[in-house]
């Protein structure tokens, strides 16, 4: 028998993620649509980067305007950790203007229930319990 998760996972929706982006690239597109030098870029982002530390570190969440709210917190433990919670801004435009691949597009909107019921019939022989 199968999982519920299994057969969810199989026709969920999932978008299909390309190569990740890294720090060259991401200095090298902010430098073309700005103007600014790369050297320039990159030394702002990283100097962005230790400031976040610097005020989490003070138990201080940081808000990054477009961007989001990086917040600290502690694991039981004693690991401290830091959430991100994406602004509404970024996640609005996101869905506005993503253009990637999804793959399963076609159960966008089906509940979980009906992705099950989908398992069940394409695979009778291995249903969900």
């Amino acid at each position: 028998m199968a999982s519920r998760i299994k057969a969810i996972s199989a026709y969920r929706p999932k978008i299909v993620l390309g190569k990740r982006v890294d720090m060259e690239e991401l200095v090298s597109f902010i430098a073309r649509s700005t103007g600014l030098n790369e050297s320039g870029v990159q030394q702002v982002l990283l100097e962005l980067r230790d400031t976040v530390v610097f005020f989490a570190a003070s138990g201080r969440p940081v808000k990054l305007e477009g961007l989001g709210i990086y917040t600290p917190s502690i694991n039981l433990d004693g690991t401290i950790k830091i959430g991100h919670r994406a602004d509404n801004v970024l996640k609005d435009r996101l869905n506005a203007e993503f253009h990637g691949e999804v793959v399963n597009r076609e159960n966008i909107g089906k509940t979980s229930d009906e992705l099950v019921a989908m398992w069940n019939e394409e695979h009778s022989d291995d249903p969900v319990a």
